[in-house]
């Protein structure tokens, strides 16, 4: 199946423009549900009510308010919004370039494979320039009515739009304390050590899987099938608080799985 792009671009890097295309590299797989009467199973839905009165209104009826912090509400029109959104775009702009431990992943948020649009030349010409250069550039876009701040990287030599969180909606590590405690015993280090040595590998993504997911289609396909639904029985907890006996057990459990 071919992919389908889902925004057509200009790159931009000063005074140079290469054609590109958008693709979704990331697919939400969540199961969504539909809501029905459980006595006939018709197909039920919100609606918007006033809250005083009960009354059923209609979304013309509505308007958007927000409440500051001093509890006041401000009501916004549509207009009023409309007319703050960012201008409309097909230029993703390249702000700078960095190394690639400039940006560190806690600001990552979703990926784009990033394909051509027309220009292979300038296309590939990009893609050589970043990997002889082993930098990752800082992109600005605009993208149906949302601005957008974002790394451009190589992945396998196939470059990778990354968009970006904005700085206020990071956590700063301020308001945490210090990681503290007794330093460890000697026994204790050494049996780290080798648990740690004994789990290192190579990251491979296809050997984990969504389990929820997973037994949410089993349960609709036994259901469905009208086979028996067989209830499983909570985990029992640890109730060890001992390191160096957690450690121990852990080591012995890979070796035995080994």
């Amino acid at each position: 199946m071919t992919a389908r792009a889902l925004w057509k671009a200009v790159l931009a890097i000063g005074e140079a423009a290469v054609p590109v295309k958008l693709y979704a590299a990331a697919v939400d797989r969540s199961i969504h549900f539909r809501l029905l009467h459980e006595k006939d199973r018709a197909p039920v839905r919100q609606a918007l009510v006033d809250v005083d009165s009960g009354a059923a209104l209609t979304l013309a009826q509505a308007r958007r308010a927000y409440l500051t912090a001093q509890k006041d509400l401000v009501m916004l029109e549509a207009d009023e919004l409309e007319q703050i959104q960012p201008h409309p775009s097909r230029t993703i702009e390249l702000l700078q370039f960095l190394p690639p431990a400039a940006v560190d992943h806690r600001w990552y948020l979703r990926p784009y494979y990033l394909g051509p649009d027309s220009k292979p030349d300038a296309y590939h010409a990009l893609i050589a320039s970043l990997k002889r250069t082993d930098r990752v550039g800082l992109a600005r876009w605009v993208m149906r009515n949302k601005d957008y701040i974002g790394v451009l990287r190589l992945h396998r030599d196939y470059p990778v739009l990354f968009t970006l969180r904005y700085d206020e909606e990071m956590v700063s590590l301020s308001g945490f304390e210090a990681p503290s405690g007794a330093a460890l015993e000697d026994a204790e280090l050494k049996l780290a050590r080798q648990l740690v040595s004994m789990l290192s590998s190579e990251f491979d993504p296809q050997a984990y899987r969504d389990d929820y997911r997973q037994r949410l289609i089993e349960l609709i396909e036994t259901k469905r099938s009208g086979g028996k639904i067989r209830r499983l029985r909570p985990r029992a907890k640890s109730g060890t608080q001992d390191l160096r006996a957690s450690l121990s057990r852990s080591l012995k459990e890979i070796k035995r799985s080994a």
